[in-house]
Formats: structure tokens, sequence, C-alpha cells
């Protein structure tokens, strides 16, 4: 009777009905009826399938609008991913510009002192020149700051104090000059083995009868070979063994007509070098001397 039964419920399933099955007391039918309905309720899709569906339905619709097939139709992700490309937040905006440089930074703080000190000039409120005020003195312990560690830094560092080289205090620049005046009284004292000075003058400059005697004084001193040349042709009484200039003034390079001019000669290279123009002393003579012949260019500095 039971497999009757069965087969009877079976046969109603795929018909999409209920027969019914002869011999059979409603209290036989009662529990098929109930788990024939349990299984039809289990095979019926839920809300939250449903729900999925409607959702992957919708993936593919903005797939479609975006474009993008691979990360929305394709992989079909569902409710809990988006199918729009993820935008980067804005935090991660900022972090992913580059750094402004320390120059950039040093002139936005030049830019904004000025914008400043302008606001307060035009509109010379108490707000507006205290903003500068304090702005200003911001700068001015940034810059306290720097001065004070640059020197800190130079007293641990004595391969950067150029004051070693050439002293700014008192007592060390009266001995370096002591030093100094010593090398050059050694260099001029040997210097006419290898070089000599062409002096042009004119008997109408009377700055020439002023200088003339100080190149006599140092040619005299150190035993320097100085030739005066004259370019109006007249005499001087520094030098009474002159010669008239035909073409010596041009031809060490000089310029014009300015006199009184001095040029060193290097008869070992058979190179000029002028020394300078007009009146000087002799210290400032032998010193230009001394720095042409023996200092390294760049080096005294």
């Amino acid at each position: 009777m039971r497999n009757a039964l069965t087969l009877a419920l079976i046969l109603s399933l795929a018909t999409g009905g209920i027969a019914p099955v002869a011999g059979a007391s409603a209290q036989e039918l009662t529990p098929l009826l109930d788990s024939v309905s349990s299984a039809r309720e289990s095979e019926a899709p839920s809300s939250a399938d449903r729900e999925r569906d409607e959702d992957l339905g919708g993936a593919d619709r903005v797939a479609a609008q975006t474009g993008d097939d691979f990360y929305c139709r394709e992989r079909r992700l569902g409710t809990w991913f988006y199918c729009d490309k993820p935008k980067p937040k804005p935090s991660e905006q900022q972090s992913a510009q580059p750094a402004r440089s320390s120059a950039e930074r040093l002139a936005a703080i030049a830019k904004e002192l000025e914008e400043l000190k302008a606001r307060a000039i035009l509109e010379p409120t108490p707000e507006n020149i205290a903003h500068y005020i304090a702005f200003q003195r911001e700068q001015l312990d940034r810059a306290s700051s720097f001065a004070d560690m640059w020197q800190r830094t130079i007293w641990q560092n004595p391969d950067l104090d150029y004051t070693l080289q050439r002293p700014v205090n008192q007592l060390g620049k009266r001995t370096w000059l002591d030093t100094r005046n010593a090398d050059r009284e050694r260099v001029l004292s040997q210097i006419s083995q290898r070089y000599g000075v062409f002096y042009f003058y004119s008997s109408a400059c009377a700055a020439c009868e002023t200088f003339g005697p100080i190149m006599r004084s140092i040619s005299d001193r150190f035993g320097l070979t100085v030739m005066a040349i004259s370019l109006d042709g007249g005499p001087t009484r520094a030098f009474p063994n002159y010669t008239v200039d035909t073409g010596q003034y041009k031809a060490m390079g000089m310029r014009g007509q300015q006199v009184p001019a001095l040029v060193l000669f290097d008869t070992a290279t058979k190179r000029p070098m002028p020394i300078g123009y007009g009146v000087m002393a002799a210290d400032e003579v032998m010193n230009r001397i001394f720095t042409l012949t023996s200092i390294k260019p760049g080096s005294d500095f």
C-alpha cells in the first residue's frame, strides 16, 4: 500500500499535481504530502538567491556601461565589489604627488613674506601688521639657527674654515701679513733673474712724474730691470736712459694710450703680463708682482 502511494506521489510531481490514490486514507496521505511540500520549498529559490541574481545582473549592466568586461562581467564579483575601478582616496592622491624640493619651499616662504609685507603696507590694519611681523620673526629665527649651526660646523671641521688660510682677527691677521711680507721679499729678491718690467710713460703726464721715482726705488731695491718707454718721445728724470715707443705698447697687449702703465715680462716664456695702470704705491706694485709670479689663481681668496 505504501509503495503504491509513493509511486502515485512521484507521478503527481512529474505532472504538476496530486492525483488521488485509491484505497488511501487521509491519515496515510498527510505525511507524504507534508514531505512533498517541504521538498518543493527547499527547491524554490530563496530571497537571498534572488537578490544575488539581481546583483549579478546589475553588475553586468554596470560592466556594460564602464566597458570593463574582465573586472565585472567575466568575474561576476557581485554586490560586494564595485564594477567601477576603485579610485584613490584624497590622502593617497596627496601622498602620490612628489614632495616639493627645498629650493621650492624656500621660494614659497620668500613669496609669502613679500605678500604679507605688501598686504601690511597697502592695508595697515593691526591684524595684517601683526601677521607680517610674526612671520618675519619666524624667518629671522630660522636664519639665526642657520648662522649658529654654520659657525659650530666650521669650528669642528678645520678643513672648512677659511680663516685658517686668511685670518680675520687682529692677531691672526698681523701674523699672516708678516709671513706674507717675508715671502714677498724673498721672491722679489730673486725676481730679476727671470723677469723685467716695461714702464710706459709720457713726458706731459703729471702722474708719470710722481710714479717714475717710485719705480726707480723698486728697481734699485731689488735689482729689477726697468725699461722706460716714452709714448710722446719726451724724457723722464727717473729713467734718463729711456726708449721711444715704436710699437712696444701694442705688442705688449696694452690698449689705448693710458699712462703710466707697467708690464711684467717673463724672459723664460716670452710672455708679457700687464701689472696695472695709473699711479700706485711701491707696496702695491710689489704685491702685484708677487701675486703674478708666485700665487696660484684662486688660492689667495
